[in-house]
């Protein structure tokens, strides 16, 4: 149901119900909070990829045939191990999504919880919410619009309309297009490449980019010199030389 394979201070989690489009059971959204907060607390990983097994489905969302019998509790669902938005963000650590088919509804609000998107050319993405007749309670009205425009989210929104890998590039949706059987190398590569950052780091600059997002650009510059001179405060000269010197090092060789 959850593979969790790990190399090199990654961790790749990959919803495995290929047969159900790894539509995310009420078993499944259990199993990514408890993955999730154990790579939390694993200081041997700094970055995380998301996928799903398979080429047709990131995931299609919430298992549809669970909500015809339990109810439509989960769509709006606060409590991480029943909401899989809150389970990845507990986690602290960059989560890169490797998109490797469809992410429809609930598992485009799946997608919109990662930090940095790639897509297989095979991707596509739907907010079906509005034909299904849920209201979107996991972030997808007010996520989407900020991420590529409030007119393209209508589109999307109120149409139900798919959108492919392409076109989710043009619109700023997601970082890069690549083949199939490039994806999960293409997304290991930034999170290893992520994962050369020291931890205490990669959480701080991850979370101060999240907070300031959430606030007006005034408030948010307020928060980045707070937080800024707080830690500034304790970095010495000799770090910054050394620092400088590694990231010379480091372009040469890129």
């Amino acid at each position: 149901m959850l593979q969790l394979d790990k190399a090199d201070g990654v961790a790749t989690v990959t919803m495995n119900r290929p047969d159900a489009m790894n539509a995310m059971s009420r078993a499944l959204r259990a199993a990514l909070d408890e993955t999730f907060v154990a790579l939390r607390d694993d200081d041997d990983i700094r970055a995380v990829v998301l996928t799903g097994a398979g080429e047709r489905a990131f995931t299609a969302g919430l298992d549809l045939k669970e909500l015809g019998v339990e109810g439509i509790g989960a769509a709006n669902a606060t409590t991480p191990n029943a909401n899989p938005v809150l389970a990845i963000q507990q986690c602290g650590k960059p989560v890169i999504g490797a998109i490797n088919g469809v992410a429809i509804t609930g598992g485009f609000e799946l997608a919109l919880a990662c930090d940095v998107l790639i897509a297989s050319t095979n991707a596509r993405f739907a907010d079906t919410h509005a034909r299904v007749g849920i209201a979107p309670g996991w972030g997808l009205s007010q996520k989407l619009s900020r991420l590529i425009g409030i007119y393209r989210a209508k589109e999307l929104s109120l149409t139900g309309n798919f959108i492919d890998a392409q076109t989710a590039l043009a619109w700023g949706l997601v970082n890069r297009v690549v083949a199939p059987d490039q994806l999960l190398a293409a997304a290991q590569k930034l999170a290893g490449e992520m994962a050369t950052i020291p931890l205490d780091m990669l959480r701080f600059y991850k979370t101060l980019i999240d907070d300031g997002f959430d606030l007006p650009f005034g408030e948010a510059m307020q928060l980045e010199h707070r937080r800024s001179s707080a830690r500034n405060s304790g970095v010495t000269a000799d770090q910054v030389e050394k620092n400088r010197l590694e990231v010379l090092a480091r372009g040469r060789k890129q």
